[in-house]
């Protein structure tokens, strides 16, 4: 095994130990009795209307995708894009991060595509996601500032403490980094005539430059606003899949919208955190969100953490694995975009 292989494994293995630690910190001190009986008590009407909530947002996923694809004048079919949107968020489940490659990778394969052309549009797609996230942050901290104050300051106050310690080494780090990155781009422009003809080179400047294309969809773009729509949508369908599901228990049904914001605002941070599947992030996040600031028990805090991951979870491996399936299944079809 090479070296790079070892510590992908070593990282992957960690953070599934750190995951697992935080799951066992989100249940300790918990009656897993009791947790069981309220699992057992919920009303999953509400989880399943969430989880169809949730296979909506992921439509208008795949139906933004196609315009950034349309951008870089390559067609594909809309149920290609979603299985394929499917397909990634299932080896997401099992390898973070991983699920951007997979998507890009069967939807080259399927409808002829460059792959680093689909993954500049990925990369379109996630700091737009990454833009509303942060503004739905900042939206829930200053509505509702009095409720958060005191759970952000339990959290942030040693990062920031730590941050104003170590603040000369990562001054010193940064500054070293900035004339280092600098220095390579200066030699490379110096000496680009001595690997104008490296197989290497020639692969990676390739692969940038179609990259950069992929990025470039956004001013190409011609239905922006239709961009912006789909964006809106997918982010409100995260809002209802969250605000939904508190109507399973009688404890948390009391929670309105502006609650469930919260949820997805602060929750997000656990699915986006480099863990397998979200496991024990998202658990310790949601529970401390519920028991801290609206002091919801914490059996149920628990027990809505549970429910609503377990549901996102086995509805990404289930639909994943049917657009697995249609990919072998329609294996013949003629991609959209022919080869010349």
């Amino acid at each position: 095994m090479q070296r790079k292989q070892v510590i992908s494994v070593l990282r992957y293995l960690f953070f599934l130990v750190f995951g697992l630690v935080l799951l066992w910190l989100s249940f300790r001190k918990i009656n897993l009795a009791e947790v069981w009986i309220e699992i057992q008590k919920a009303d999953y009407a509400w989880l399943f209307l969430s989880l169809f909530l949730v296979l909506i947002s992921h439509v208008f996923r795949a139906a933004r995708w196609n315009l950034l694809i349309s951008g870089v004048n390559y067609k594909t079919r809309l149920s290609t894009t979603f299985f394929s949107v499917m397909i990634g968020y299932l080896a997401n489940t099992a390898v973070p991060r991983m699920g951007e490659f997979v998507r890009c990778g069967v939807l080259s394969k399927k409808e002829n595509i460059p792959f680093n052309a689909l993954f500049g549009t990925v990369i379109v797609e996630r700091v737009f996601d990454l833009i509303v996230l942060v503004m739905l942050i900042v939206g829930v901290i200053v509505f509702q500032v009095r409720l958060l104050r005191d759970f952000l300051h339990e959290i942030l106050d040693p990062f920031i403490k730590t941050i104003f310690v170590n603040i000369l080494d990562i001054s010193l780090f940064s500054v070293l980094f900035l004339f280092f990155i600098v220095g390579f781009v200066v030699l490379l422009k110096r000496n680009k005539h001595k690997f104008d003809g490296h197989p290497f080179y020639l692969k990676v400047r390739k692969f940038f430059k179609e990259v950069f294309e992929g990025i470039k969809t956004v001013k190409y773009m011609k239905d922006k606003w239709l961009f912006l729509l789909y964006t809106f949508f997918i982010w409100l369908f995260y809002a209802l899949m969250v605000y939904v599901p508190v109507k399973m228990f009688p404890q948390t049904s009391s929670l309105n919208f502006a609650d469930g914001l919260t949820l997805l605002a602060i929750g997000s941070l656990g699915i986006v955190a480099p863990v397998p599947g979200g496991i024990g992030a998202y658990h310790f996040i949601v529970k401390s969100i519920l028991v801290e600031l609206y002091n919801i028990s914490p059996d149920i805090a628990i027990s809505f953490a549970t429910i609503t991951h377990a549901g996102q979870t086995l509805l990404n491996v289930s639909v994943g694995s049917l657009g697995y399936l249609y990919i072998l299944l329609t294996k013949k079809q003629k991609p959209r975009n022919e080869k010349s």
